[in-house]
């Protein structure tokens, strides 16, 4: 007689996602259901709804060979986040997807933990999502990533980017590392052209490789709202793939320049050692990675100081990294005179 086929048999756990789902639910009350409730908040007079989606990318595969996964939720929801703040919203609320081949609880648990930590620093609410066991579709115990958020801002205070001018400035917020872009390259570098044992630490660096590329993107969200509460901000360019130049130039009007300036900050050593490791051109690296900045702010002159102050207090330590002139929607790299080597 033929053993009967079951779903479990098929490579699908579901009261192992069961036991995922309740283990959450004690840390996200709402979580549940089919769907997730949220109440508008109160004292808004044209509130405008702003959503987002992205995922964490192939750094999951290096999260994956590490054994680590709390940092990767951390990222993801970093990455939906950040980018509900450049519109100068107030994010609300979180969904996740979690999909894998075969399900396994403590992977699960550490990587909700990261994404419960990351809605906790961003000031929103883990609202639902969804785990999924696609046996087949994914190999193994890998699996991938996407979040979902929702924000708020008043309508006549979203920021688009129309209102920059030429004489306006543009300040940094210096980023936590590589954050959760270019992971293809940085693979190549690490495991096929140069490959490194991601427990050393190199001459540099403050902790072992693995961990420094691990690093959870930093989460702008709080600062960010901290000094729209005091100052205007024009434009904001959340730094992702494509770096600054790709990612400035999107809130950019037809009529100005944004001229980034590479000898302002100081490069950090992560970036320095890819390059050197992985003979990386340097119009390469600025088209691939944020160098050290994760998100630009563009603001009047007579802004720059105070809004300064306030990141800095918020343990964001800001630095002027370019200007707007008159131009064509473009945006400048000056030469980097600099090598910032160490």
């Amino acid at each position: 007689m033929k053993k009967p086929v079951t779903y479990a048999g098929a490579g699908v756990d579901a009261a192992l996602g069961d036991r995922l789902v309740s283990w959450l639910q004690k840390r996200a009350p709402r979580i549940g259901g089919f769907g997730g409730l949220f109440p508008l908040p109160a004292g808004y007079k044209k509130p405008l709804l702003v959503a987002s989606a992205d995922g964490v990318g192939t750094k999951l595969l290096l999260a994956d060979r590490l054994g680590r996964h709390k940092t990767v939720g951390i990222d993801l929801v970093a990455m939906v986040v950040n980018d509900l703040v450049v519109s100068g919203a107030k994010p609300l609320f979180f969904l996740d997807y979690y999909a894998t081949g075969k399900l396994r609880l403590a992977h699960g648990r550490e990587v909700l933990e990261g994404i419960l930590k990351g809605c906790e620093e961003a000031g929103c609410e883990l609202l639902g999502g969804e785990t999924a066991e696609l046996p087949g579709m994914y190999e193994g115990e890998r699996y991938d990533l996407a979040g979902f958020g929702v924000g708020i801002v008043e309508a006549d205070k979203a920021i688009d980017g129309s209102g920059i001018r030429a004489g306006d400035v543009l300040v940094g917020l210096p980023s936590s590392g590589l954050h959760s872009n270019g992971f293809s390259l940085v693979r190549k570098i690490v495991f096929e052209t140069a490959p490194q044992d991601l427990a050393s630490r190199p001459a540099g660096f403050e902790k072992s490789l693995g961990e420094t590329l691990l690093e959870p993107t930093r989460i702008y969200v709080r600062p960010v709202l901290g000094a729209l509460e005091r100052v205007k901000i024009k434009g904001i360019a959340h730094i992702t793939g494509e770096g600054i130049a790709g990612n400035l130039v999107r809130i950019l009007p037809s009529n100005v320049d944004a001229v980034v300036d590479f000898g302002k900050w100081r490069r950090p050593r992560v970036f320095e050692w890819l390059q050197e490791v992985g003979g990386i051109e340097e119009a390469e690296m600025r088209a691939t990675f944020n160098l050290g900045v994760g998100m630009i702010l563009c603001l009047g002159k007579k802004d720059v100081a105070v809004a300064e102050e306030i990141l800095r207090r918020s343990g964001c330590a800001a630095v002027v990294v370019g200007e707007v002139v008159e131009g064509t929607g473009r945006v400048i790299l000056k030469p980097r005179m600099n090598t910032n080597r160490r």
